[in-house]
């Protein structure tokens, strides 16, 4: 089980490479094509995951530089590390059984999700066990309420917000399976009172001599050269020592630019050859199924959309940040969410897009961001013995929620 644990549900290209092979095996594809496709498949996940780590790579000394500046320290047993040395076995176990009760919730009920985002396959039970311990469970009682509710998530989640997909992506074969549901949700629902849907971010009249902003690449190497600038003169702990500010911004510009990039070439990669291996085991195992992907999924479709929500959710939830500090609001102190605002509300973006055009995407983006700010401050003050510094790093979304309700779920059990 730890074998099948540690390399593969954890393993997002072998996961991915395997359920193309079996899909092409069920369908009775001829040896070459099976090979070939399997092979694409964890090639195509590989590339995405190299370019979302250097998004990720680029976005996270920012946090970083912010944290120091404002003297927030990462306290012993409140980061991922710590949490997991202790509870990771706890973890291992509410995964694989959560998996068991998702594939029986897809194979026996109208909710046809399979959740194939591996990393998230993790990180929702963890989230769910530390809402657990919080409220006083260990034990089986945590295993399970952890698994039960990992199991909800994965399955009718990405359910729930099917038709919002569909509507952004013009294309119902496939699901996403990424903690930006809650935002995405709140995102289109104000994007479809207040939007227009025909103004759209993809129809915006630029003229010849700006033309390159069309470019994800080209627009967004430019919002994170002007963001490293501005955060490296408030905090001058961004550059390291010796190093130019404005040489460390264009290098961070340029490694985001190219991130983007490589991303979006491996999402496109992943969905020429997963989503038709995938149809041969949904035909098979679970009929009507379709699968849940990760968020940049979504990124290929309203690539301008991403861009306007990233920059409209940094700059609300910035403000935000700064007025709750300013009246210590959750009595800890809340960094900037550049990682949620890219990842989470960049979906929410591309969703209020869908629903309400160019006003839809900003306007739901920044409703979104506001939820984001609430949230992760509302789950780090309740996260106070567990992992609140990772969540305020990784929080603001789907998992500082579901890590709530585990809590106040857990705690009518406490005393078992």
């Amino acid at each position: 089980m730890n074998f099948i644990t540690d390399h593969i549900l954890k393993n997002p290209p072998v996961l991915l490479g395997l359920i193309a092979m079996i899909g092409l095996i069920v369908q009775r594809k001829p040896f070459a094509e099976i090979v070939k496709g399997t092979v694409t498949a964890a090639f195509g996940m590989v590339i995405l995951t190299a370019g979302v780590n250097m998004l990720v790579g680029t976005i996270a000394p920012i946090n970083t530089a912010v944290q120091t500046q404002l003297g927030v320290e990462v306290a012993e047993g409140l980061s991922d590390v710590t949490f997991t040395a202790e509870y990771g076995g706890t973890v291992g176990l509410a995964m694989f059984l959560g998996l068991i009760i998702h594939l029986l919730i897809a194979r026996f009920t109208p909710v046809k999700t399979i959740f194939l985002t591996g990393h998230m396959l993790w990180w929702f039970p963890f989230v769910l066990v530390a809402g657990g311990v919080e409220a006083g469970l260990r034990g089986t009682p945590l295993i399970i309420l952890s698994a039960v509710l990992s199991a909800v998530y994965w399955s009718f989640m990405p359910w729930i917000m099917r038709k919002y997909v569909w509507d952004a992506t013009g294309d119902d074969s496939f699901l996403i399976g990424h903690p930006t549901v809650v935002l995405s949700l709140i995102s289109g629902f104000v994007a479809k009172m207040i939007g227009n849907k025909e103004k759209s971010t993809e129809d915006l009249k630029i003229p010849e001599s700006l033309s390159f902003f069309r470019e994800i690449s080209i627009t967004g190497g430019l919002v994170m050269f002007i963001m490293n600038l501005v955060v490296g003169f408030i905090a001058p702990v961004l550059v390291p020592e010796g190093g130019n500010l404005v040489m460390f911004s264009i290098e961070a510009a340029l490694n985001f630019g190219a991130g983007l990039l490589i991303m979006l070439y491996g999402v496109r990669l992943l969905i020429n050859q997963i989503i038709p291996a995938f149809q041969g085991i949904a035909e098979k195992v679970v009929p009507g199924a379709k699968p849940a992907f990760d968020v940049p999924i979504l990124f290929n479709y309203r690539p301008n959309a991403v861009i306007i929500g990233f920059i409209a959710a940094m700059i609300t939830s910035t403000i935000l940040v700064v007025l709750v500090n300013s009246f210590n609001l959750f009595g800890i102190l809340i960094v900037p969410l550049v990682i949620t605002s890219f990842f989470e509300c960049g979906g929410a973006a591309v969703i209020g897009e869908g629903q309400g055009g160019l006003r839809g995407a900003i306007v739901g983006t920044m409703v979104a961001s506001i939820a984001m700010v609430a949230l992760v401050g509302f789950s780090a003050v309740m996260f106070s013995t567990t992992i609140q510094n990772w969540i305020l790093i990784f929080g603001g979304n789907d998992l500082s929620l579901w890590g709530m309700v585990g809590k106040w779920i857990g705690s009518l059990f406490g005393g078992f």
